[in-house]
Parts: C-alpha cells; structure tokens; sequence
C-alpha cells in the first residue's frame, strides 16, 4: 500500500503517479480541468459533496449519497486519496474531511495545489480521465464533526479552542451574510489564507511559523480546535493544517455561520 504524509509535495507525488491503489481527485473548476489537470486525475464537482439547507449552505449529505458519489469516481477501501484544486486547498480540504467523517482516513492533501504542480514544471495532461468506479463503504465517525448543540453546549470552555476562518470583516460583523453579524463568542479570527505561503505558490506556511501564529490566538495542542467559516469550504482547510501540525483534537462546523448566524437561539459575539 502507498504510504504518503498528509501534506504531500509535487515531486513526492509525481514518484508515485499511475501506482495501484493511488487515486487522484481534482476539485478545480471544471473548465480548468478540461484544460489541463494532472495526469490521471478523475473529476469531482465540488457541489456533489455538499448538502444545501436553507439557510445553512454546507451541510454533509447523507451516507448513502456519498457513497453513490465517492464509488462512481473510484475510491474504495484500500484508495489512497489525494486531492487537490485550483485554489489553495480549501474544496479539496473539504472532500478529505468528508472522507474523515466517512471514516476513510487514507487521504493526502496536494501541497499548493494546481498552483504549484503547474507552476514548477510538473506534467500536465489534457486527456478528460474516465473514472472507474470502486465500492466506497462508509463507515461514518462522529468524531470531526460538531453541530450547533455540540458548540452551544462547550461554549466558554476552557479547552475549547473556537477557530473563525472568515475574512476580517466577516468576524467583525461589518459584512453580514446572514441575519446576524459577527462571531461565535470566544471564537479567535484566523483567516484561512493565513496558513497559505503566496510566495511559494500557495503551500502551507512552516510548521513552526504555523504553530507560532496560532498559539499567539491560544490555539494550542492541549484545547480541541472547533474550525468555521459560512460553510465549511475555507475552515475544511484549516481543519486540515491543523491536522497536519499534530492537532489530535479538531473538528469542523459543517453549519458553519450560515447556519449560526440565521438561528434564532444562537449568542453572537
């Protein structure tokens, strides 16, 4: 079996293209990828991995429909995932997510992306992959996930560590989208494009430089980490930073503040 980090690099993952048991599932927009893609990378529209529920936008959808979804583009029980779009990481973050709740954990995020495969030199194909389609079994595993009464309920703990991913004007409340504007109180503002090194084609930061950034918020491994945004699309992405810098306790909001901020019975930082 392929044994690849989490966070796998370009050249890490062109040393084991066309492998057994290696499938690579690619969330760019769909004219990127009838462009160009990587070689042998199977299609997946972002929007067949989410569920909307006015007003909640992000919410995973039931077992059975992923499991028609991740079967029909060929993962099964011994694939090992690796994904990635044209981005930053923030949809395919969330199908690894879903794969978590899902219970399949043998899954790898692309570090930088398209971004960095294409902007390095790595081969580009242009033929459009027909995927084979696999038997995915889900085995569903509550632990990733937390739902509106799983944080009302943990609210003001002091092991809890509540991550808002949005934009500073999403956190501050001076945009709304939603009937209400803010934050979750106690929650800490890390906009999830904070993780990402511009310079270095949208890779994660340095783990120490990660770490740092997040202590200072009091993000630490010792509190389990509860990550947000409106849908759960930017925070899946930080969900799996933190994932990768050793994290064992985290879990991502699928409601998210689309869900939050239009409940009547929800307080609002």
């Amino acid at each position: 079996m392929l044994d690849l980090p989490l966070i796998v690099e370009p050249e890490e993952l062109e040393a084991v293209l066309g492998q057994p048991g290696l499938l690579v599932v690619d969330l760019s927009r769909q004219s990127t990828h009838a462009q160009f893609h990587l070689p042998g990378a199977v299609f997946l529209e972002y929007a067949s991995i989410i569920r909307p529920q006015p007003p909640a936008m992000g919410m995973l959808p039931d077992s059975a429909h992923l499991e028609r979804v991740l079967s029909a583009i060929g993962i099964g029980p011994d694939s090992h995932v690796v994904a990635y779009d044209d981005e930053g990481g923030g949809k395919a973050a969330r199908l690894l997510f879903t794969l978590d709740v899902m219970g399949h954990t043998r899954y790898s995020l692309l570090n930088g992306g398209l971004h960095a495969w294409a902007n390095e030199g790595h081969t580009l194909g242009k033929q459009i992959v027909q995927p084979q389609a696999a038997r995915f079994e889900a085995r569903p595993d509550p632990a990733p996930l937390a739902d509106k009464a799983y944080i009302l309920e943990r609210l003001g703990s002091p092991d809890l560590a509540l991550v808002d991913t949005r934009n500073d004007q999403e956190y501050s409340g001076a945009r709304r989208f939603a009937q209400k504007a803010g934050h979750i109180p106690g929650a800490v503002h890390w906009e999830w494009t904070q993780s990402m090194d511009m310079n270095r084609n949208l890779r994660l930061k340095p783990a120490e430089q990660l770490r740092a950034g997040l202590a200072a918020l009091g993000v630490t491994t010792d509190r389990e980490a509860v990550v947000y945004c409106q849908t759960h699309h930017r925070a899946a992405h930080t969900y799996i930073t933190l994932k990768a810098l050793g994290f064992p306790r985290v879990k991502g909001y699928p409601g998210a503040w689309s869900e939050w901020g239009n409940s009547p019975d929800t307080p609002v930082e």
